[in-house]
């Protein structure tokens, strides 16, 4: 039966999505330069590293893209993380899920220095073992650096652990670690776009209420036969 649970923040824990991408819009149109909201706004999960370019054909590491990213970040926390809210039902997945003796860690597309404060959004501050960020890994989400590192941090086997996330990029990256993954509906992606995952709820509050039927359950009756 699974023993780990890795979690994605955003759009997972905290209702954060749009508030990325119109962080994005507003930190690039600072440089003179106009997109779109429809067009970042379906990157968001992915790192801002693959992002940035594929929106602006601003190389991250380049000035200009560290400058992006660093006002990016300022924008983010000044003007919309005071507002943020839970997903429905977050910390209740995650007290259900402790009191199921799960190890609890991170997954996230997001810098080190903004995921304590997404926890805190979330509620969820002092409900995880450990985090594994951008700063963990090499590459980003959908490569699957980022989950492999969080899965390092649980030590648990890859058939003992799965994935908790809200956008495409989250189930590629599970699988191509090598472990399932459990999507929600509430970070705004459609099922099509969820393909892949082993079950699809509407948020963290649906999953709890069907917990009895969930992975978590009917894997474990499976593996007991």
């Amino acid at each position: 039966m699974f023993r780990a649970v890795v979690f994605d923040i955003d759009g997972t824990l905290v209702d954060s999505n749009d508030a990325h991408a119109h962080a994005w819009v507003k930190a690039i149109a600072e440089t003179g330069r106009s997109v779109e909201f429809s067009r970042v706004r379906p990157l968001i999960g992915m790192g801002g590293d693959k992002l940035l370019p594929k929106v602006s054909g601003v190389s991250i590491e380049s000035p200009e893209g560290k400058a992006i990213a660093r006002r990016r970040r300022e924008i983010f926390a000044a003007e919309f993380l005071p507002h943020l809210q839970p997903t429905r039902g977050a910390r209740r997945l995650l007290e259900w899920l402790h009191d199921d003796r799960m190890k609890l860690v991170i997954a996230t597309s997001a810098e080190e220095e903004e995921v304590q404060d997404l926890l805190r959004a979330a509620g969820a501050d002092k409900m995880f073992e450990s985090a594994a960020s951008s700063d963990d890994a090499e590459r980003s989400k959908p490569d699957p650096d980022i989950v492999a590192a969080a899965m390092k941090r649980a030590n648990c086997p890859a058939a003992q652990t799965i994935m908790i996330g809200d956008t495409p990029y989250d189930v590629e990256a599970a699988r191509r670690a090598g472990i399932e993954t459990i999507a929600l509906r509430c970070g705004g992606w459609p099922d099509a776009d969820l393909r892949g995952a082993v079950a699809i709820y509407d948020d963290p509050a649906d999953l709890v209420d069907r917990y009895d039927l969930s992975p978590f359950k009917r894997f474990a009756a499976t593996r007991s036969v």
